[in-house]
């Protein structure tokens, strides 16, 4: 992929990171209360523990549900990232073959250095 199409697709990643940056905040919160009501129910002992820390846990999963746009965002976060790993890729160079002239070429590029 060319400089021109990772520079298009980085911009357009961005712009929609940016757009998404609240609600993928809400997600991480929505994740946090569903994570907190999940191990505090595991670790209760009294039946309204459980009750109350399963409550938290719906609220985090209804609000999680509410905040599905936000994996939108995190894919064009991803998207983001492989942009940015790939951008000083080169190219794939053949593999070394046992053609007689590929292996001159090496062989001379290394006596001439």
């Amino acid at each position: 992929m060319n400089k021109f199409w990772m520079i298009t697709l980085g911009i357009v990643a961005g712009i929609i990171v940016l757009s998404n940056l609240g609600a993928m905040m809400g997600l991480a919160v929505s994740g946090l209360i569903l994570y907190m009501g999940v191990h505090f129910y595991l670790k209760s002992i009294s039946t309204a523990a459980k009750i109350w820390w399963g409550f938290v846990g719906a609220v985090g999963v209804l609000s999680a549900i509410s905040n599905v746009p936000a994996l939108i965002g995190v894919a064009a976060a991803a998207g983001l990232w492989w942009i940015y790993r790939n951008w000083n890729e080169r190219p794939i160079i053949a593999a070394k073959t046992n053609d007689p002239f590929m292996n001159f070429e090496r062989q001379w590029d290394k006596l001439t250095k």
